[in-house]
């Protein structure tokens, strides 16, 4: 159940913010490529699906399963997760057909990665800590 409206609306605006970045991750792709004369990259075709998988599926899941709403620190890492692993996936795309590689770009990965992760660790416990703490008629 949510708790008022400007939550909702908080959940709204995040929601779309993840599916515009999206749309822009796919956009961005599609022009470079576009211009990469004929040398294409996966990483730089599908850079679009980590905010969309990581960002805006979970938060439309959340959304209408009514679940609590993640806190602060939860959302700041799982989008900080997705900002790194699409932006290491733009880079690896550039770097692909530019025709090199660079050793560093694994960082991306690690990182986003390890907050995804434990944005989603966090949200569990949470979700754990709050059904342990609910009356046995709710249940």
């Amino acid at each position: 159940m949510f708790t008022s409206d400007t939550e909702r609306k908080k959940q709204d605006r995040l929601l779309l913010a993840d599916l515009l970045l999206a749309l822009f991750c796919a956009l961005f792709g599609g022009v470079y490529e576009a211009f990469s004369h004929e040398v294409y990259s996966y990483w730089m075709i599908y850079a679009f699906a980590f905010p969309l998988a990581l960002g805006a599926l979970p938060l439309l899941v959340i959304r209408l399963s009514r679940a609590p709403y993640p806190n602060r620190a939860v959302r700041s890492a799982q989008h900080a997760g997705v900002a790194s692993l699409t932006v290491g996936s733009l880079v690896t795309g550039a770097l692909e057909i530019y025709g090199t590689t660079h050793p560093l770009t694994i960082v991306y990965w690690i990182a986003g990665a390890v907050l995804v992760l434990l944005g989603a660790a966090v949200y569990g416990a949470v979700l754990l800590r709050q059904a342990s703490h609910r009356p046995a008629s709710e249940s």
